[in-house]
């Protein structure tokens, strides 16, 4: 290759480069197929509680990437985080902080770009650097500043972006800014997704309203993704987290993408007791409210699973116990085989017998039924004698779909949501860091 010639071929290569460093830059998809119809709700406002979205340009340029929350004095704080061994600084630092009852005020910071994950004593640094800021402009104490970052792993966070705007966020704090809070945290998200509820309780209205961010490295241990709900009912601090565990294991705890756990997953419940209105576990109304809204969002995280184009519940009954029934739902819901398969809308329920095969809890060949949908598929060992492929081929187009199986051994039962497997989300990871 003459000289003329290889300088050619660089100057297209770098080319390539800055195009790609550009779309990096202004990283965004096509909203997904499965989003919900109207964008984003209209959520109550919560009393005691105010929120600002601002552009630090951590790493993305032209859009807000980073959010702040200030909750008012008597707020108490629960949360769940992930248990991955490698999770991030920010992630350490709430759960250091997350126990303690306190009758000040909180804030929570959040940015998009970069995780502060796999940054060593930078990554710590980071994070008291943010918290010092935040409580230097709010007057919340340090104790009760809470910080999540979400993005890239393993590049250390450009800190200085973010204190740099804290002043400019708490002077725009307002009640009605959670939709754009919700935008600042997005990554390969390709919607905001939010939720909320009223419920009514010995006459007076209390309010719940949440948001989070969630598309790719989705397999929870926790909590999810990052997901920030708040509420304007008086709940004591211990009640709040005993409530919000138990609430996850029924919802977030149940929802995969890829199988991944990220080393960021936050989850954070405020509640800041500006309604009047005392909640106890027993207080079935809110714990209600509370858990639909928490399903809302988990669902939406699977509906903007990467590349997603269908939206899958996986239901398994008749299991030796609730934690079998969920072992063999989950290895049915994370099968690279089954989810490929849903995404070809192709019937192929032998790699469903396979996902149970596999999963290492207690299952009997004969004994096993298989449904998609109202369509029993096969029972007895083999396929079900009413069962017709081009019934269950129409079945497979749908946007929606439940896989059933009765393992016939018991009374466990549980129930995940997934998504199918496409090109798509080969694309966008392997573009992620480009």
């Amino acid at each position: 290759m003459g000289k003329k010639a290889k300088i050619r071929k660089l100057r297209k290569k770098v080319a390539r480069l800055k195009a790609r460093l550009a779309a990096a830059q202004t990283y965004t998809h096509a909203i997904a197929p499965l989003a919900p119809k109207g964008g984003f709700p209209a959520l109550p406002e919560v009393g005691g509680v105010r929120f600002a979205a601002g552009a630090a340009a951590v790493r993305y340029a032209g859009r807000d990437d980073v959010m702040l929350a200030v909750c008012d004095p008597g707020t108490a704080m629960a949360g769940v985080f992930t248990r991955s061994a490698t999770r991030s600084a920010n992630v350490l630092d709430c759960q250091a902080k997350i126990g303690a009852a306190s009758a000040a005020g909180a804030a929570i910071i959040v940015n998009s770009g970069n995780s502060n994950a796999f940054t060593g004593r930078a990554g710590e640094g980071s994070v008291k650097a943010i918290c010092e800021e935040v409580a230097r402009v709010t007057a919340v104490p340090e104790t009760r500043v809470f910080t999540s970052s979400t993005g890239v792993i393993g590049e250390r966070l450009p800190h200085e972006r973010i204190t740099a705007k804290v002043a400019e966020l708490n002077d725009a704090l307002s009640a009605g800014g959670l939709e754009g809070a919700a935008r600042a945290i997005m990554t390969t998200d390709t919607f905001a997704k939010g939720a909320g509820a009223e419920v009514s309780i010995g006459g007076k209205t209390v309010r719940i309203a949440g948001f989070a961010k969630g598309s790719g490295m989705i397999a929870p241990d926790m909590a999810t993704m990052l997901v920030y709900i708040f509420t304007d009912a008086s709940i004591e601090q211990h009640t709040l987290q005993s409530m919000l565990r138990q609430l996850t294991d029924e919802t977030f705890n149940n929802i995969t993408v890829d199988s991944d756990t990220s080393t960021s997953d936050t989850l954070l419940l405020a509640a800041t007791g500006a309604s009047g209105v005392h909640v106890t576990e027993k207080t079935d109304p809110f714990r209600e409210a509370l858990h639909g809204v928490m399903l809302d969002l988990a669902h939406q995280v699977v509906r903007d699973g990467e590349g997603a184009t269908k939206f899958v519940e996986v239901r398994v009954t008749g299991a030796r116990s609730g934690k079998q029934a969920r072992t063999h739902a989950l290895a049915i819901a994370n099968s690279p085989l089954v989810k490929t398969a849903v995404a070809g809308e192709d019937p192929n329920w032998g790699r469903i017998v396979m996902a149970i095969g596999k999963s290492g809890a207690s299952a009997d060949r004969d004994k096993l039924a298989i449904r998609f949908g109202d369509i029993l598929v096969a029972e007895h060992g083999w396929v079900a004698e009413s069962y017709r492929e081009e019934d269950g081929a129409a079945y497979m187009k749908q946007d929606e779909l439940v896989i059933a199986v009765d393992l016939g051994l018991g009374a466990g039962a549980a129930t995940v949501w997934t998504c199918d497997l496409t090109h798509a989300y080969i694309q966008i990871n392997a573009d992620y860091r480009s």
